[in-house]
C-alpha cells in the first residue's frame, strides 16, 4: 500500500469506529451524523481504491464494470436502510443528487481546476456523447411517469406497474452498456495504455474490499438513523439533505478521481469517468432499488419525481451536454457547472 492509502484506511477504521461509538452511547445526532457521513466518504474512497486493484487484474473493461457495480455499494446500503425506515423522499433526492453532483459538481471542479493548471483541454467526444444520450433516454423514464401523475392521464392508476416495466428497461439498458463498455466500438470505449497494474496482494485486495463493505453497511444504518433527529436539529429539509448531504456522503467524493485525472491532463479519462459514474445510478442504482423496495418491507420507491426534481434534473443534463460535445473545455465552464450546482442546491434549502 502507498502511504495515501493507509492513511486513508487508518482513517476510515477511525471514523467508523467512532461512529459505532457515538450510536450506541447515543450520543448527540448532529455529532454521529457529521461523523458517520465522513465514516461513509472515507469507506467509499477505500472500496474505490481495493475495486481498482482488483479490476487491474482483469483488463480496463472489466475494471469499469467493477468501479461501477462496487463503487456504489456505500450508497445503496444507505439507500436501503432509508426505504426500511420510510424515507423513500430522502432516497429519490439523493439518487437525483449524486447524478447533479457527479455531472454538475464533480465535473464542474474537473473543468475548473484542469483548466487553470493546463489551459485549454481537448478530449475524444464521442464515449461522453454516448453517456449523455443514455442519460437523456434514462431521464425520460423519470419524466414519463411523473407527466402520467401530474396530468392524471389513464396511467396514473397503474403507476407501480409502470415504474417495475420502466426498471426493467433501464436494466436492460445498463447490461447492454456494460457489454459494449467491454466489448464495444474502439472509437467509442476509451482503452488506457497506461493502466496501473495490481500493486496490493489478492488477499489483501479481498480483505480490504470484504472490510470496506461490511463497515458500510453498519455506517450506513447508523447514518440513517441519525439523519433524522440531525434534520430536525439543524433545520434541514428532507430534500435538501438527500438531494446534498446524503449524495456527496455517499458518491461524489469517491468520483473526486475524475477531478484528479484532469489536473493530470487526462481529459479524456476524466469526463468518461465523471459522467459515467451518473449513468451507473440512472441505469442501474434507481431501478434496482425500485424493485427492491418491493421486498425490504419498508417505502416503496417510485419514478415519480416532484415537478422541481424532474426540471433540474433535465438541466444539469443538457448542460453537461452542451459542454462536453464540442470536444474541449475551458476553466470558465467548469466555474459555471459549480455555479449551477449552487443555484440547484439552495432552491431546495426550504424543501
Amino acid at each position: 500500500m502507498e502511504k495515501r492509502e493507509k492513511i486513508i484506511l487508518g482513517l476510515a477504521a477511525m471514523f467508523t469506529a467512532a461512529s459505532g461509538v457515538l450510536h450506541f452511547a447515543g450520543a448527540n445526532p448532529v455529532v454521529s451524523f457529521v461523523v458517520t457521513a465522513g465514516a461513509l466518504a472515507l469507506l467509499a474512497v477505500m472500496v474505490g481504491d481495493a475495486t481498482e486493484q482488483l479490476g487491474s487484474r482483469l483488463g480496463p473493461g472489466a475494471t469499469g464494470v467493477l468501479q461501477s457495480a462496487l463503487g456504489n455499494l456505500p450508497e445503496l446500503f444507505v439507500c436501503i436502510f432509508a426505504l426500511r425506515a420510510g424515507l423513500d423522499h430522502v432516497v429519490q433526492a439523493a439518487l437525483i443528487g449524486s447524478i447533479l453532483g457527479n455531472s454538475v459538481l464533480v465535473l464542474g471542479l474537473a473543468l475548473l481546476l484542469g483548466g487553470l493548471k493546463n489551459g485549454t483541454q481537448r478530449f475524444n467526444s464521442e464515449p461522453p456523447k454516448m453517456i449523455v444520450a443514455l442519460m437523456l433516454l434514462a431521464s425520460a423514464v423519470l419524466v414519463v411517469p411523473t407527466l402520467a401523475k401530474e396530468l392524471h392521464t389513464p396511467a396514473e392508476s397503474h403507476i407501480l406497474s409502470l415504474d417495475i416495466f420502466l426498471a426493467i428497461i433501464l436494466i436492460i439498458l445498463l447490461a447492454a452498456n456494460i457489454y459494449f463498455s467491454v466489448k464495444g466500438d474502439p472509437s467509442v470505449v476509451l482503452h488506457d495504455e497506461e493502466s496501473s497494474h495490481a500493486e496490493w496482494q489478492m488477499g489483501l485486495t479481498v480483505a480490504v474490499l470484504t472490510g470496506t463493505a461490511v463497515g458500510a453497511a453498519f455506517v450506513s444504518d447508523w447514518f440513517v438513523e441519525a439523519l433524522q433527529p440531525a434534520m430536525a436539529t439543524l433545520g434541514i429539509s428532507e430534500t435538501f439533505a438527500g438531494l446534498v448531504v446524503v449524495a456527496v456522503a455517499g458518491n461524489a467524493i469517491e468520483n473526486l478521481v475524475g477531478v484528479q485525472l484532469a489536473w493530470k491532463n487526462q481529459a479524456d479519462y476524466a469526463v468518461s469517468v465523471i459522467l459515467n459514474s451518473s449513468l451507473q445510478i440512472a441505469l442501474g442504482l434507481f431501478p434496482i432499488l425500485v424493485l427492491l423496495s418491493y421486498i425490504l418491507g419498508g417505502a416503496i420507491l417510485t419514478f415519480v419525481l416532484t415537478p422541481m426534481l424532474v426540471a433540474v434534473l433535465l438541466l444539469a443534463v443538457i448542460v453537461s451536454a452542451f459542454i462536453i460535445y464540442d470536444g474541449e473545455s475551458i476553466w470558465l465552464e467548469g466555474l459555471a457547472l459549480i455555479g449551477l450546482y449552487c443555484i440547484i442546491a439552495s432552491a431546495f434549502w426550504w424543501g
